[in-house]
């Protein structure tokens, strides 16, 4: 055995900086081809500079998408580099989202600063999110992958109409009851966690893999495996959305109980022995002031809300590491995908 198979994989904080680094030139020059005033929104939604251009001195996002997609193409024995175009389709795919999807929720955060509707208005920030949307395609159909690239194209096709259907849902959960007959439920909720979250993540693994060659069904469980990989990235999003701190989230504490969103640590909790004062109290006026907001996140604790949520998002972490296990990847590139995996789910980097 050689000395590289005895040694551990890096951890997910090196796994991102690689990618990010690999990806960064071919990023750069996609933004740049756009019109000026749209490249710098899109470089701002992206953390590379402030607004007027000045370069950004905040955290960038982590580049999660992008790292996914190069370590597809390496499960599948290409080098990092075939699967660069994938990952900056992601990259501006799920840059897109981001900006539509703050303006949905009205939040005017993003990574601690003001949102792109918030800095340059809601119509620029539309049209920045559209740019990028019809980037991402225009830069994945050029990947000099042949026939593979056609794949590619319709797997990232597939994946944006299952964002679409899953932020589509999450809207509509808005004005559904807490409780009764027209309440939303745990399989609804996982259903729209996959299209909104998932679906992107297991577009990156797959893609990356299609276009280094993948044989067979590799890229259909890689697929599934990220989409497993969503659903516990949700979750765990939601249990931030409640309890993160503002300082490492961006966004304030208990904002989506603020917001009465229906996410699973609260659907969980309201299922739960105990959850009728939950939904009394949430039911007892359309938005929760601050001292309401608090007595539903102890209430959601209390009852095993927070709980729950957590052993479905190992329950998902797991099945995504089962496909993993079951597909034929180069070891190397499988070591660093379990070490990313697992550290994703639990939102540590």
């Amino acid at each position: 055995m050689s000395l590289a198979a005895l040694q551990s994989p890096p951890g997910a904080p090196e796994i991102l900086r690689r990618s990010r680094a690999l990806v960064a030139p071919a990023l750069a020059q996609a933004v740049g081809s756009l019109h000026p005033w749209v490249a710098e929104m899109a470089g701002y939604a992206l953390g590379h500079c402030e607004v007027g251009g000045a370069p950004a001195t905040g955290a960038q996002g982590k580049g999660v998408r992008q790292a996914l997609a190069l370590l597809g193409a390496e499960a599948a024995g290409g080098p990092a580099e075939a699967g660069v175009p994938g990952a900056v389709a992601v990259e501006l795919v799920h840059t897109f989202s981001l900006l539509h999807d703050d303006i949905m929720d009205g939040d005017a955060l993003r990574r601690g600063r003001p949102a792109v509707w918030k800095a340059y208005g809601t119509g620029p920030a539309v049209l920045a999110g559209d740019a990028l949307f019809a980037l991402a395609v225009e830069t994945l159909a050029a990947a000099p992958a042949g026939v593979r690239t056609a794949r590619a194209v319709r797997q990232l096709t597939t994946a944006l109409g299952d964002l679409v259907r899953g932020q589509a849902d999450d809207l509509l959960f808005a004005g559904r009851p807490w409780t009764g007959p027209g309440a939303v439920g745990v399989a609804e909720y996982e259903g729209m966690a996959e299209g909104k979250t998932g679906a992107l993540l297991g577009a990156a693994l797959a893609l990356g893999a299609q276009l280094a060659g993948a044989p067979g069904e590799m890229a259909p469980v890689l697929d599934r495996a990220g989409r497993h990989l969503g659903v516990a990235f949700q979750i765990a999003d939601d249990l931030l959305g409640i309890w993160g701190d503002p300082a490492v989230t961006g966004k304030p504490v208990h904002g989506d109980l603020r917001q009465g969103k229906k996410t699973l640590p609260v659907l969980a909790a309201l299922k739960a022995p105990g959850g009728a004062a939950l939904a009394q109290l949430l039911a007892s006026q359309p938005a929760l002031d601050e001292a309401g907001v608090r007595r539903a996140a102890a209430l959601v604790e209390r009852v095993g809300g927070r709980a729950a949520a957590e052993r479905e998002a190992r329950r998902h972490l797991a099945s995504a590491e089962e496909l993993l296990a079951g597909a034929s990847l180069a070891p190397e590139a499988a070591g660093r995908l379990r070490a990313l995996l697992s550290s994703l789910a639990d939102r540590t980097v």
